[in-house]
């Protein structure tokens, strides 16, 4: 497994994180699981004899349940001190008009339960899942940075946001002497590559890790599937989408490897990727997702990948 620097921080992490959004209860609420404990735990095993030391969950995945299945699963199999835990905030986790957004309240709130749940006195990085209409993120940053210097979490980072938001942000912070984001989840794959207009330019200028979530278009390059938002692959196809899901197909012919592990060999083929996400339900997706590091495309197969995107 290779480490890299956590966009410009001295955090190494490995090249793949493991996504926890499929660990969890279908019944339990907020974005359902589909992996139960037995096999969730399994697979962070499996995650962790491989080299793999970044995990990603988030509090509304199953509500709660992939931040508790992680956290123990972690606390059996690993050293806290050898494991980088990210975890997100912005969803609602119960009823009620507080129960939703980045105000002060809600991330004091939130932070203590996820704490809990993972079983650990800090979080190493911490995301707001979404950007808040509704709350001045002048609020949201100083609560932020409040838990930092608290010492409840090491580094603060954001998803799935406008550049611009990300960048107002950050100034924010540090014209009031503030921690910054240093690291942006964005979704980024051989379909989608829209985040090449602003978002990467942006971040690689700053030199802000990026960790994409969605490498394989939620599962466009593989058999039909749905997502762990039940929404089906087919969902994100445009037609001239099937091109470039068809040189992929003619590229995985060539090496004789999975779909998969050719569209995320793109991904890591980016100078820009720090670490994308990659969720797994089955050892098997993970063990493919770790193979894809052995795949060094050329510059020509790149070009051939990338030549029929549509913005």
């Amino acid at each position: 497994m290779e480490y890299v620097n956590l966009g410009k921080t001295g955090l190494k992490v490995s090249k793949i994180c493991l996504g926890c959004m499929g660990f969890g209860e279908l019944d339990r609420g907020g974005i359902p699981g589909k992996t139960a404990e037995k096999e969730a735990r399994e697979i962070i095993k499996y995650a962790l004899e491989h080299g793999i030391n970044f995990f990603d969950t988030a509090n509304y995945y199953s509500l709660g349940a992939s931040e508790e299945i992680l956290g123990q699963a972690l606390k059996d199999y690993a050293n806290r001190e050898d494991v980088v835990i990210a975890t997100k905030l912005y969803y609602p986790m119960f009823d009620g008009v507080n129960a939703k957004g980045l105000s002060r309240k809600a991330v004091f709130t939130e932070v203590e339960n996820s704490l809990k749940r993972l079983q650990t006195d800090y979080i190493d990085l911490y995301i707001i899942h979404r950007w808040d209409y509704t709350t001045p993120i002048e609020e949201t940053m100083e609560a932020l940075n409040d838990l930092v210097r608290m010492g409840k979490i090491r580094y603060i980072g954001a998803s799935a946001m406008y550049a611009w938001q990300f960048v107002k942000a950050n100034s924010i912070a540090e014209k009031n002497g503030w921690a910054k984001f240093i690291s942006m989840q964005n979704m980024y794959n051989l379909v989608y590559r829209e985040e090449e207009k602003e978002m990467i330019p942006m971040c690689q200028y700053e030199n802000i890790a990026l960790t994409p979530f969605s490498p394989l278009a939620h599962g466009v390059f593989d058999t039909p599937r749905t997502d762990g938002c039940g929404k089906l692959q087919n969902d994100y196809q445009l037609a001239h989408d099937r091109e470039i899901i068809k040189r992929v197909y003619e590229l995985a012919k060539k090496y004789q490897k999975p779909t998969s592990q050719i569209a995320l060999a793109w991904v890591l083929s980016k100078p820009y990727i720090t670490s994308p996400l990659v969720g797994s339900s089955k050892i098997k997706y993970l063990e493919d997702a770790l193979q894809a590091l052995d795949i060094v495309l050329t510059p020509d197969e790149i070009a051939y990948l990338e030549e029929p995107y549509v913005p």
